[in-house]
C-alpha cells in the first residue's frame, strides 16, 4: 500500500462554492490494520467512498434550494458527503451516515475547507443493530441500490429511522434495482413517484437515471 493520491476541487451551486477533498482516482487504496476489510469492504470497493459520482451531484444540487426548513435530515450512505456539505452551508439539520471507515476523516476536511458548522456522523451499516440515531423527517442518498440484497437492507434501514410522516429522496443511476424497491416502500406504507433531474449542466456526460421520491 502507498500514501493515498488526493484531489481537490470546488463546484459551484448556484452563487455558492463548494471546496471538496476527494481521492484522486478509483485505483487509490489505504486499508491500515485491514478495518475496510474486516467490514466487508476490499481492495476494489474501496476507493469508491472518495469519489464524486453524477449521482452524488445531482442529490447534491436537488438539495441547494429544496425545502428542508424545520425538516431533521439524514443522508445514507454518504460518501465524500457532497449533499450534506450543501445543506450544512444552508444550515440545515444534517445528520450523515456511512459503512466505510474513512468517510468521517474526509467529512470532517471537507466541512473546514468550507468553514462550515459541525455535521454528526455516525458510521454504521444497515444491518447493524440499532445506532441511536433517532428518527428522521427527511431521508436522502445517492446510488445505494447496486446489490440484489441491498433492496432489503436499505428499506429496514430506512424504516428503522423514518419518522412518522417521513420523505425518502434516492437517486438512482439505474442499476436495476429501483422497481424492486419502489415496490417494498410502498409496502410499507409509502407513496412513490419518480421524475429526471433537472438540473444536469453540472454533468460531463448525459445521466440515464432517476430521482425516486417517496412519502408517507
Amino acid at each position: 500500500m502507498t500514501s493515498l493520491r488526493l484531489r481537490y476541487q470546488t463546484l459551484e451551486f448556484g452563487d455558492k462554492d463548494i471546496h471538496v477533498r476527494t481521492l484522486r482516482d478509483r485505483q487509490q487504496y489505504c486499508d491500515v490494520n485491514g478495518v475496510a476489510e474486516k467490514l466487508g469492504i476490499f481492495s476494489a470497493t474501496w476507493p469508491l467512498f472518495g469519489i464524486i459520482w453524477a449521482s452524488g451531484e445531482v442529490l447534491a444540487h436537488l438539495m441547494f434550494d429544496y425545502e428542508v426548513e424545520g425538516k431533521r435530515i439524514l443522508e445514507v450512505g454518504c460518501g465524500i458527503g457532497l449533499a450534506s456539505l450543501v445543506l450544512n452551508q444552508r444550515l440545515a439539520d444534517i445528520t450523515a451516515t456511512d459503512h466505510h471507515p474513512e468517510v468521517e476523516c474526509f467529512l470532517l476536511e471537507n466541512i473546514k475547507l468550507n468553514n462550515g458548522e459541525e455535521i454528526p456522523f455516525v458510521r454504521t451499516g444497515w444491518n447493524d443493530e440499532d445506532s441511536e440515531l433517532g428518527l428522521f423527517d427527511l431521508i436522502i442518498g445517492s446510488d445505494l441500490l447496486y446489490e440484489r440484497d441491498h433492496v432489503e437492507l436499505l428499506s429496514c434501514f430506512i424504516e428503522q429511522h423514518a419518522d412518522e410522516h417521513c420523505e425518502v429522496i434516492l437517486v438512482d443511476p439505474g442499476r436495476g434495482q429501483g422497481g424492486r424497491f419502489s415496490k417494498k416502500m410502498i409496502s410499507l406504507g409509502y407513496t412513490h413517484s419518480q421524475s429526471q433531474p433537472v438540473d444536469v449542466a453540472c454533468l460531463t456526460q448525459p445521466f440515464k437515471g432517476k430521482i425516486l421520491h417517496y412519502d408517507r
